[in-house]
């Protein structure tokens, strides 16, 4: 999940088990984590809030706010120890009221806790399918017992990071799929299996690349998928001179694999009105009069693949 800058803010994901072993462009993980736990600390009861990602069975502690001291940085937090190692061992929350005297947890890390006078801790896992991928902290310096508000609050935060998370998995997969695709000569177009994948993959990767902020990784995006579209180009005479904008071409993509108005909009993130209005749009530049017609002399333009 880390991944490796280059000094000027463009990170990479380091290879894993979700890129078959190829580094992405994308915003580093600890980016979305880090921004979770800000608004924790500066929304919430929680005066304290840190958190790390989660490597192999450890969590090692890497974003911090409100603390006093540098002793809880870089802190390897592991699986089944202190209240972040439990909660990463049981998948829920773990709070205590009172760190110092607390049973129900082994005391490994009293030494950085204690530094900074933390009594009232809750740790929150992050799992995306079933899987812990961060541990969130909330902090109070005093012996209380965290109130429903400040729970709610940090849960969600959790929530939100592993629904991000999620979306990155999703772009990182769909655009291995799509770079398979696009590295190979030219697939067999004669082959409809082969084509109807190329362009189940090219519509996915729209569909995706339309709700990605990161405008670096989005852009990587649709060259990946001009890439696809490209693909066919040679096998017949040049193509007219046509032009779509971006967003008419990902609405074309939804509607060349059958979907209705609706669909599209809930693919693209779009209202069903804004998606009518580049579909009329897009059809008008084509001179067609269906919606069928555009797909067609959208693939004849190479617009599509």
């Amino acid at each position: 999940m880390a991944g490796s800058g280059d000094g000027n803010g463009a990170v990479t994901r380091r290879p894993d088990d979700r890129t078959n072993g190829e580094a992405r462009l994308q915003p580093d993980d600890r980016d979305a984590l880090r921004a979770e736990l800000r608004s924790v600390s500066s929304e919430s009861d929680f005066p304290v809030a840190f958190g790390g990602e989660v490597t192999s069975s450890s969590v090692r502690l890497t974003e911090c706010f409100g603390t006093l001291t540098t002793r809880l940085r870089d802190l390897e937090v592991h699986e089944g120890r202190g209240v972040g190692g439990q909660a990463l061992a049981f998948g829920r929350p773990i709070g205590v009221v009172d760190y110092g005297t607390a049973r129900h947890i082994t005391h490994d890390y009293d030494g950085p806790v204690m530094a900074e006078r933390l009594s009232a801790v809750l740790a929150v896992p992050v799992r995306v399918r079933g899987k812990c991928r961060a541990v969130l902290y909330g902090a109070i310096r005093q012996r209380v017992a965290v109130g429903d508000r400040a729970r709610d609050s940090l849960v969600a935060a959790g929530r939100r990071l592993a629904a991000e998370l999620a979306v990155r998995d999703e772009v990182d997969r769909r655009m291995s799929m799509a770079e398979a695709v696009a590295a190979t000569r030219r697939p067999d177009v004669a082959d409809v299996a082969n084509l109807e994948e190329l362009r189940s993959v090219h519509s996915e990767l729209c569909a995706i690349a339309g709700s990605v902020e990161d405008a670096n990784l989005r852009t990587r995006m649709y060259e990946v998928a001009q890439r696809l579209t490209d693909l066919r180009s040679g096998e017949t005479e040049p193509a007219p001179q046509l032009r779509l904008s971006r967003r008419e071409i990902d609405v074309l993509s939804q509607v060349a694999l059958g979907c209705t108005n609706v669909e599209v909009a809930e693919r693209l993130s779009l209202a069903p009105e804004t998606v009518k209005a580049y579909l009329r749009a897009a059809m008008r530049r084509l001179g067609a009069r269906t919606r069928h017609e555009a797909v067609v002399r959208a693939r004849s333009a190479w617009l599509l693949p």
